[in-house]
């Protein structure tokens, strides 16, 4: 086995359910996953280690996933049940209606946040990674990737709040 298929095995899945919670959508998933890889062997010996292979998996996945929607003209739904609990299906219509507008309103705002807030929601919320690997990407240490974390929560919250008035 190469190296390259290690890196395939072991990484595939965290690329392809970073790219199905941002677009919401298997199949762009996949392709997005499947065009992730195909750029990282073409570009694997650029690959200069300054970040966990990972981080610099799903920074081509992000940046192959936004070209598709601009490509596409289109913005794919996000994963509503990581932006508000709305697998519970015991809820009436009325409540799971209700679920679905406020993560609309959520996605909303999350795409209105300035930068780095924006971002560093995305990473640490889609792509699950830690903060030290969000302060890789950005350069900076964990502390600073945790409070801009955390501030961009309180920014969705409170403009969610703002929203509902």
């Amino acid at each position: 086995m190469t190296d390259f298929e290690k890196v395939y095995k072991e990484y595939f899945n965290d690329v392809y359910l970073y790219i199905k919670r941002l677009s919401g959508n298997e199949h762009i998933a996949e392709e997005i996953t499947s065009e992730t890889f195909f750029k990282a062997l073409k570009s694997i010996d650029s690959f200069r280690g300054e970040c966990e292979v990972r981080v610099w998996l799903c920074q081509i996945a992000k940046n192959s996933y936004f070209t598709y929607l601009k490509k596409n003209s289109k913005i794919e739904t996000s994963d509503e049940e990581q932006l508000v609990n709305i697998t519970d299906y015991s809820k009436d219509v009325a409540e799971e209606v209700a679920s679905k507008i406020e993560a609309d309103a959520i996605r909303e705002i999350v795409k209105a946040l300035e930068e780095p807030y924006k971002e560093v929601f995305m990473w640490r919320i889609y792509a699950e990674l830690s903060f030290k690997e969000i302060a890789q990407i950005f350069n900076k240490n964990e502390n600073w990737a945790c409070v801009t974390y955390h501030r961009a929560r309180s920014k969705i919250k409170q403009r969610l709040e703002e929203a509902r008035k």
